[in-house]
């Protein structure tokens, strides 16, 4: 913006939705229930102005000077390079002149305190002003149109002055929430929410209201309070993360499996391996995963319902030995609480793994946890949309599993993502000769040709292995297709060494 510098919020996350931070010298609003984290953020904003050498002032009119520094030590802070202006204070300073005067004591209490601010200003002439909370100053006023007068007052007087300040309210005193005057004084406005779900911890998140001037990221992002303060997910826009990258296919090591999909999945395509539980799903993708690991790529697998540990021991059970990956760091396995985590920092997270570790391969089991952690199904597949975009933009193969409703019979699904995907990989019992047997076969692959043939699939301890093309099925669409055919074509039986 012309005429005026950009200072850093001192929140990284923040910086990022502002594209670098805010005009200095303007008035700002920070809105948001109790609770909800504004106070945190306010210490940020004077803690960068005290990193960079400046005056700070906070006036704290809700809490004392003692409560405050409780909330900065929480975070390893301290408030000591503050300059502190309190109402408790002030109203020690006023004495007994409300008591002398023949005006409301409100009207004086009122007043006399905004001086004494102003006197403050005046005094340690900051750069970076927070005025923590205006709903106090709402209880002084008493009239709304006085306390509309005593903003705009206080905005000119700041007008004058090089100074960025941070007005501060928890919205209690007006009226559905929002104060639409109040915003239009403003030169922007950050508001913070505090969402309480039906199960698992609360959910944080923030928006920028309006900035004048800047190109900020509109949207809801995700943040969450921690030791240190407020760390904030930018909304990710896959758009602004396109990387060059070869669409060559990525091998599994098992020949056959391959050939399913013309020689592997693309770089930068995602597949979605789906079926009823024990089908296989998820060792299809722990086959992808270790041949990526032995060609020295770095993986990463995301595991909402089963244990780090039953996976491992049932990767090795069937021939894949990923501890050792693990252990030199070329795999990382992280356990997700879905009740815990919202969809902002999980992006956040994949997004660490993809640039910070150079990730190139992503599975993500599964997504019926991954919908867990989302509170409607709608901003769920928007989602989904969005990572797998951003996936594919930085050439990383990506693999969904899906578990389908059901054991058997007519199976289907809660979650409708197959659009999403590039490539579907469908596993399915089968019956044969009087026995259960898993079939493999591909419904559909973007980008490219795909064998269009029914496999047997074996998962055992000499690991993945596939059989020839059965053609002879009946009642493959029931969800439990029978083969009638020969019994040349099937594997050997699974007792024979």
């Amino acid at each position: 913006m012309s005429g005026s510098t950009i200072i850093s919020t001192g929140n990284v996350g923040l910086d990022t939705i502002l594209k670098g931070g805010l005009p200095s010298s303007r008035l700002y609003l920070l809105e948001g229930a109790p609770g909800a984290g504004k106070t945190t953020l306010a210490l940020q904003f004077l803690r960068e102005g005290v990193a960079q050498g400046e005056p700070v002032l906070y006036i704290t009119l809700s809490e004392t000077k003692e409560e405050l520094a409780v909330v900065a030590a929480s975070h390893g802070w301290s408030i000591d390079d503050f300059a502190i202006f309190e109402f408790s204070s002030a109203s020690e300073m006023l004495g007994d002149a409300r008591d002398q005067s023949i005006l409301h004591p409100w009207e004086m209490e009122l007043g006399e305190t905004i001086k004494l601010i102003q006197d403050e200003v005046e005094r340690v002439k900051p750069t970076r002003v927070v005025f923590d909370s205006l709903s106090e100053m709402r209880l002084l006023a008493q009239d709304p149109l006085r306390y509309r007068r005593q903003v705009l007052a206080l905005k000119q007087f700041f007008a004058g002055r090089s100074g960025t300040v941070l007005l501060v309210d928890d919205m209690t005193g007006s009226v559905n929430g929002r104060d639409s005057q109040l915003h239009s004084l403003c030169h922007g406005v950050i508001t913070l929410e505090r969402l309480t779900l039906d199960f698992g911890s609360a959910r944080r998140r923030l928006q920028v209201q309006k900035l004048r001037g800047v190109d900020f990221i509109a949207g809801y992002h995700d943040f969450v309070i921690r030791k240190g303060g407020l760390d904030v997910f930018p909304r990710l826009i896959a758009a602004d993360h396109h990387k060059e990258y070869s669409a060559e296919p990525v091998a599994s090591g098992v020949p056959a499996l391959d050939a399913l999909l013309a020689g592997g999945p693309l770089r930068g395509t995602s597949t979605l391996v789906t079926g009823a539980a024990g089908t296989g799903k998820t060792t299809i993708a722990l086959q992808y995963v270790h041949a990526a690991c032995e060609r020295g790529e770095c993986s990463t697998i995301y595991q909402f319902d089963e244990r780090i540990g039953t996976l491992l021991a049932r990767a090795k059970a069937f021939n894949l030995d990923l501890r050792k990956y693990l252990d030199n760091g070329c795999l990382r396995i992280e356990q997700i609480d879905p009740a815990e985590i919202s969809p902002g920092e999980f992006a956040a997270r994949i997004r660490s793994e993809v640039e910070g570790r150079g990730a190139r391969t992503i599975v993500l089991d599964s997504l019926n946890g991954y919908m867990a952690a989302m509170p409607q199904e709608q901003q769920l597949i928007l989602q989904m949309h969005e990572l797998i975009s951003y996936l594919s933009q930085q050439g990383v193969v990506t693999f969904l599993i899906n578990p389908q409703q059901g054991l058997l019979g007519t199976m289907a699904t809660n979650l409708n993502v197959s659009y999403v995907a590039d490539a579907v990989v469908l596993l399915r019992f089968f019956e044969a000769g009087g026995r259960l047997r898993k079939a493999i076969s591909v419904v559909k692959n973007r980008a490219g040709p795909h064998e269009d043939a029914i496999r047997e699939l074996r998962i055992d301890a000499r690991g993945v292995r596939l059989g020839e093309p059965l053609t002879e099925f009946r009642g493959v669409m029931t969800g439990t297709p029978e083969y009638v055919g020969a019994d040349n074509p099937l594997m050997e039986d699974r007792f024979e060494s």
